[in-house]
């Protein structure tokens, strides 16, 4: 699993490096996201905080059909953006509040996106359609791969 994530975090960072469209690698990059894994990621995608800081929004994504918003502190995503800490759930059917955008959803885990003052931009969400799919490792990696990811990405998605 170390490899696949060496190689991921490398794709990542070559596909935002000197990109200006923002749309487009985020899409890249949960499509490298989910190929690198999939046997475990059964969604891969970016919720971005809105401007006024009350929802999240959709952000590029891969898999099935999602959740529009998600309000602050809401879910495993809004938990995340509020505890401002990256979330492991092993059974979301246990965790108090969970949105079920799709009913496959079996695992997740919810990784925030900081700006230089540390406050959260965006979450990373990767579902699994697996009990108990995440791990420290997971985290670990994640964490790096979304700081290898530009910030101004996020802000020009919550622009829109």
């Amino acid at each position: 699993m170390k490899e696949k994530y060496q190689n991921l975090l490398l794709q990542v960072r070559g596909l935002a490096d000197g990109e200006t469209n923002a749309v487009g690698a985020l899409t890249n990059i949960t499509a490298a996201m989910r190929e690198s894994f999939p046997e475990r990621f059964f969604w891969v995608g970016f919720y971005v905080v809105n401007p006024d800081r009350t929802h999240l929004l959709l952000g590029p994504f891969q898999g099935p059909v999602a959740c529009y918003r998600i309000k602050y502190g809401r879910g495993v995503c809004g938990t995340a953006w509020e505890r401002n800490e990256t979330i492991i759930v092993e059974d979301v059917e246990k965790f108090p509040g969970h949105i079920a955008c799709s009913s496959l959803s079996r695992s997740e885990i919810v990784v925030p996106i900081r700006s230089e003052d540390g406050s959260v931009v965006a979450v990373l969400d990767i579902d699994s359609d697996r009990l108990d799919t995440f791990n420290e490792t997971d985290k670990e990696w994640l964490e790096a791969i979304v700081k290898e990811i530009p910030i101004d990405f996020f802000t020009k998605i919550a622009a829109i």
